[in-house]
């Protein structure tokens, strides 16, 4: 029987990525958008740690299963670590894909340091507040101008030195066994079995209960 696993995101292409890299597992995986509504997690951790914890942890208690969430960014070190945990809202509170991107290249002009790395935190918990941590990370440069189509967030202009060109030019496979989110997942993806078992012990089971009636 599948465990169900709900992923603490609406973004499509998240999803995507996860449930090709755990296709082969007893899971099914949900996403928020399987459900009703519920209110949004205020994403205000200084680490992507703890905003990880705080959207499974949220979503686990609110829904009744285990979730899995991943926080991560774009951390470049000529800006001082920035966009971090704000990569998602790097432009504005609701920034797109592009905003973020042209912000970033704005905040570049006529910085020599390229250096940047791509970071990632997976949390997974269950309803009673117990969680799992894992985490990966992924070195590269910024490029002066977007190049490729694929992908999505910072990829266009994320140079990946062993692939000799962006994530955006890579493919879905490529970018899954180098990403930061591919090697964090690359983690949960070695422990499944333990992580199955940690959740089925660490789930709350419930309790029997008489019905009086008169």
């Amino acid at each position: 029987m599948k465990t169900t696993i709900v992923l603490a995101t609406r973004n499509p292409n998240k999803t995507r990525e996860i449930r090709k890299l755990l296709e082969n597992y007893p899971i099914e995986l949900k996403n928020l958008d399987d459900f009703g509504p519920i209110p949004e997690v205020v994403e205000d951790g200084e680490t992507f740690d703890e905003n990880a914890y705080k959207k499974a942890s949220f979503t686990a208690r609110v829904l009744g299963f285990p979730a899995m969430a991943d926080d991560s960014g774009l951390s470049v070190t000529a800006l001082g670590g920035k966009p971090g945990v704000r990569s998602a809202r790097f432009a504005s509170e609701n920034a797109t894909d592009q905003e973020n991107v042209d912000k970033l290249l704005d905040e570049m002009k006529e910085k020599s340091d390229r250096r940047a790395a791509f970071e990632c935190v997976i949390s997974i918990a269950v309803p009673t507040g117990a969680a799992l941590t894992y985490e990966g990370r992924c070195e590269g440069t910024i490029l002066d101008a977007p190049q490729g189509e694929n992908g999505f967030g910072y990829d266009p202009v994320f140079f990946f030195p062993d692939f000799n060109k962006t994530f955006a030019q890579s493919s879905l496979e490529e970018k899954g066994r180098v990403s930061h989110r591919g090697k964090a997942l690359a983690q949960v993806t070695d422990e499944m079995d333990k992580i199955l078992d940690w959740i089925d012990i660490h789930m709350p089971r419930p309790e029997p209960f008489e019905c009086k009636g008169k």
